[in-house]
């Protein structure tokens, strides 16, 4: 069963780890725990294929943003994930992307973008269609989400998953050749 390892980074209180634990264990975080660094393991099916996914949910403070380099180093697909109600932590996910091409170099890293809250569109300060412009932008899947109502939950990380097989060999940096 292939594994793949999958990290969540965003901005504290956008609801990483709401979205997690919501997709492993099926039930909603109703409090806001900041999160130095949680490991997750879920079994699930994509396309007829078994995968194991190995999530790494994130500090979203800057308190831990050098651990940040590391855990991009390791990780095979990215969740950038911003809240709906707060309009800075969508300016936010640009300087992640950034920091993901650094570290991986280069923009061909498998990303999904990630509006959570879309239960509180009452409250909404990212419209849809900005998220939709920034994923297009990029070239990557974008989702909006719940954590609370299981809103596209499920689909996202399977939508990670297909991100990361999309990717071909020579892009992961497991091979190289030479012209002579």
């Amino acid at each position: 069963m292939k594994e793949y390892k999958v990290v969540v980074l965003g901005s504290g209180g956008v609801g990483k780890s709401a979205l997690t634990v919501q997709f492993v264990s099926g039930h909603f975080v109703e409090k806001y725990d900041p999160t130095i660094e949680d490991f997750y393991r879920k079994e699930i099916d994509v396309d007829g294929s078994p995968a194991v996914l190995e999530i790494l949910d994130t500090a979203g403070t800057e308190q831990f943003a050098s651990m940040r380099d590391l855990y991009i180093k390791n990780g095979q697909g990215f969740l950038l994930v911003y809240s709906i109600i707060n309009a800075q932590t969508f300016i936010d996910v640009q300087p992640l992307r950034d920091q993901i091409a650094r570290v991986k170099g280069g923009f061909n890293s498998p990303i999904v973008l990630v509006g959570n809250k879309c239960d509180m569109a009452s409250e909404r300060n990212v419209v849809t269609r900005d998220g939709e412009s920034l994923a297009h932008d990029w070239g990557t899947p974008f989702f909006e989400t719940s954590a609370k109502t299981r809103y596209n939950v499920q689909e996202l990380f399977q939508e990670i998953v297909r991100q990361i097989n999309r990717r071909k060999p020579s892009d992961s940096g497991d091979c190289c050749c030479v012209t002579l």
